[in-house]
């Protein structure tokens, strides 16, 4: 089964907003499947340029031009190889994505899962998270004419509440040996 998915070059696209679990999940499907995994976000670009989160997504929200290399970096990062990309808008700008996934959480888990991984007290996470989802959809909305709301098109929405990590990544695996048609190792 493995050995298909290497010879059909698949690629994976899977979003959600912070806390979601898009990064944990694309680890996991990644190394579930055997493909690159892209998740080069904003902390990855803050990083690279020596600044904070904080400040690169206050510059982001002042200049478009930080979003636009970000997205762009993205989709060449995925070049033509097996991969799965994890971001924000992965399943709106990866067009040639096999399998678009979509995970969504509620407000009080996706909160709990940032402050957990960032600290501070659950209501402070809670209003920040909330300010982000706004200004998040404000830029898309702004540079794209995306509304990161309206994700129906997607070939899969997982709500994560309540589900391991592992679990979400055997269902997005599931899911694209079904839509590709290859056999299981159950076979």
């Amino acid at each position: 089964m493995l050995s298909s998915l290497k010879s059909r070059t698949p690629k994976i696209a899977i979003s959600g907003k912070s806390g979601c679990g898009n990064t944990t999940v694309s680890g996991l499907v990644a190394r579930t499947l055997g493909f690159q995994v892209i998740n080069y976000t904003f902390r990855n670009l803050a990083r690279d340029r020596g600044m904070s989160f904080q400040e690169l997504h206050t510059k982001a929200g002042q200049d478009p031009a930080w979003d636009r290399y970000l997205d762009a970096k993205q989709v060449e990062l995925a070049g033509p190889g097996n991969c799965v990309l994890g971001s924000r808008l992965a399943i709106w700008i990866l067009e040639d994505a096999d399998l678009r996934v979509y995970l969504t959480a509620s407000p009080d888990v996706r909160a709990e899962r940032i402050r957990q991984r960032e600290g501070g007290s659950l209501q402070e996470v809670l209003e920040a998270t909330r300010i982000r989802d706004q200004e998040d959809h404000r830029r898309y909305q702004d540079l794209y004419t995306i509304d990161n709301n309206d994700y129906a098109f997607s070939d899969l929405i997982i709500n994560t509440d309540g589900l391991l990590p592992g679990a979400i990544a055997g269902i997005i695996s599931q899911a694209l040996i079904e839509k590709l048609d290859l056999p299981s190792e159950d076979s």
